[in-house]
């Protein structure tokens, strides 16, 4: 359907209550894709879901933490038995404990690597289990800007850098199978974390991006709507920075 190039494909989007993933979500589903919402704040999701509805999108949610790798299972299961497929993982969930390392607790290392990496390699497990019986999958993984290091996010950038490694792998496990993995690096993107910077830290930040404004979630979404369609089929393990610039 013109217009509507994921027309009857199935996908999850994890972190999808806000921000990124609640973006991502809304670009997929204007799209034409299904979408499973997957989230660990009931009252996000409920929020995300009933804004495609209105936009006359099909989703539906499932609260589960994909640092637990029963609840990535139970996202892959959900989305087969509600929409009857799986075509597409976009893997957005994350958090940051920030703290200078020689000051990081180990919960805050730990909490960070659990959702913004293992998160990642427990749902693409689930999803490439069965996308490799269909012959079929799009994985997107959203890693970060910040994988090149940034002070103050030893555990942050860690685990960004690991998504980029673990993308090329996946990528490189199951191109036979005609699954593809990438990997998009978000700059400055206007959420509610980043309002939630001092007005100083925002400028400093706006003043290094040579296109000049801030990105929408949207942005994200349109790439990862590309990636996740059928125009991108030979376009695997590659890394993509949407930023405006941000990231050269």
């Amino acid at each position: 359907m013109e217009g509507k190039p994921l027309s009857g494909k199935v996908a999850i989007v994890t972190g999808a209550g806000r921000g990124i993933g609640a973006g991502i979500a809304r670009i997929l589903s204007d799209k034409g894709a299904m979408v499973l919402l997957a989230d660990v704040d009931e009252v996000n999701l409920q929020s995300t879901l009933e804004d495609i509805t209105a936009r006359g999108g099909e989703a539906d949610y499932i609260l589960a933490s994909v640092a637990d790798p029963e609840d990535a299972q139970q996202m892959v299961s959900k989305a087969i038995n509600r929409f009857g497929d799986l075509h597409i993982l976009i893997n957005n969930a994350g958090i940051n404990r920030d703290a200078i390392m020689h000051k990081m607790k180990d919960e805050q290392w730990d909490q960070v690597i659990a959702v913004n990496l293992s998160g990642v390699f427990y749902c693409s497990r689930a999803a490439i289990q069965y996308m490799r019986t269909r012959e079929y999958g799009r994985i997107v993984n959203i890693s970060s800007a910040g994988w090149k290091g940034n002070i103050g996010q030893a555990n942050y950038a860690a685990a960004k850098a690991g998504v980029i490694g673990l993308t090329k792998t996946i990528a490189k496990e199951n191109a036979r199978k005609r699954i593809t993995c990438n990997a998009i690096c978000p700059g400055f993107i206007d959420t509610k974390m980043t309002r939630g910077v001092p007005s100083n830290v925002w400028k400093t930040m706006v003043d290094k991006i040579p296109m000049g404004y801030v990105g929408e979630p949207e942005d994200i979404g349109k790439a990862v709507a590309f990636l996740a369609s059928d125009d991108a089929a030979y376009i695997t393990a590659e890394v993509l920075n949407v930023g405006g610039g941000f990231v050269l």
